[in-house]
């Protein structure tokens, strides 16, 4: 039977985080068997979720009619970064903070549903991706297509807007104080340069942060491998000491069977013994009595 490796994929990414690598590395070995060399590479090569990416995949497969309310949301809110309107900028922020804290607990409602409960930790990565998911187009697509391997890092404001508002004009500043000439010349200039040079260290901070916690989740990846396979391991043990544990009761039986059986055999020679002694005296006294007929 064909395999395709979108439609394994979207099977893989909705399973639970410790059924992902038994099912992924059967889809490669049926690929191998076709004859599919390149697909079964592909396939082996897909990575397991975090249980954060994981969780943040169950919202868009158990909540698809959220998935565009939410992708809206994140349209009109750059908009509004990218053309400063204070009300609709404080309502549109209202509207984040209770759609991602909704969104976050039915992330871990889901998660327990599917027979995984996560915790308030998992939640807080989960509302982080969905925070990238508002500001960031990319990651709204990345996040809607379900196949999250880790949680998205929040983007420090809205990347988008902000780039569009420094290439249109400089960012608002408070009036001044009274300085001399010398020191207000270059003013605006030495503060363009510092947003900039303070929005680099934001993107470095990111980028780190983003880098630790793919190093956090294939951590947690690997843990939990070692946690199915210690699983695994424990059930085998358990299933050879209840074997071992029926074969000794079958020992006990066995030896207390030879024991009944020797006894038997040692009780029927002492019969055999027995009934030849019996059987001699019998044979004795019939010759002598013949003896005696005889004279």
């Amino acid at each position: 039977m064909p395999v395709d490796l979108d439609a394994v994929a979207d099977e893989l990414y909705g399973l639970r985080p410790e059924e992902f690598v038994a099912a992924r590395d059967r889809y490669a070995a049926q690929a191998r068997t076709s004859g599919e060399q390149d697909l079964a590479r592909e396939i082996a090569a897909l990575r397991r979720p975090s249980l954060a990416a994981w969780a943040g995949n169950l919202l868009v497969r158990g909540l698809p009619d959220e998935v565009q309310p939410l992708l809206v949301l994140g349209e009109e809110l750059r908009r509004a970064h990218r053309e400063p309107d204070g009300p609709q900028l404080r309502l549109l922020a209202r509207r984040q903070r209770e759609v991602i804290g909704a969104l976050g607990r039915q992330a871990r409602r889901l998660a327990a549903e599917a027979g995984h409960p996560v915790g308030e930790g998992v939640q807080r990565e989960v509302e982080e991706t969905l925070h990238a998911v508002l500001a960031d187009p990319e990651a709204a697509r990345e996040w809607a297509a379900g196949r999250l391997v880790k949680p998205l890092g929040a983007a420090i404001g809205f990347p988008e807007a902000d780039e569009a508002a420094v290439g249109r004009r400089p960012a608002p500043t408070p009036k001044p104080e009274p300085r001399p000439k010398a020191m207000r010349r270059g003013g605006g200039e030495q503060r363009r340069r510092q947003l900039a040079e303070a929005r680099a260290e934001a993107r470095d901070a990111e980028r780190e942060l983003r880098a630790l916690r793919a190093e956090a989740a294939d951590a947690e990846a690997k843990a939990e491998d070692a946690a199915r396979r210690s699983a695994e391991a424990e059930e085998r043990l358990r299933e050879l000491r209840e074997k071992a544990r029926r074969v000794q009761e079958e020992q006990g039986r066995a030896r207390a069977d030879e024991q009944s059986a020797r006894e038997r055999a040692r009780r029927a020679d002492r019969d055999v013994r027995e009934a030849g002694r019996r059987a001699r005296a019998a044979a004795a006294r019939v010759e002598r009595l013949a003896e005696d007929a005889e004279e």
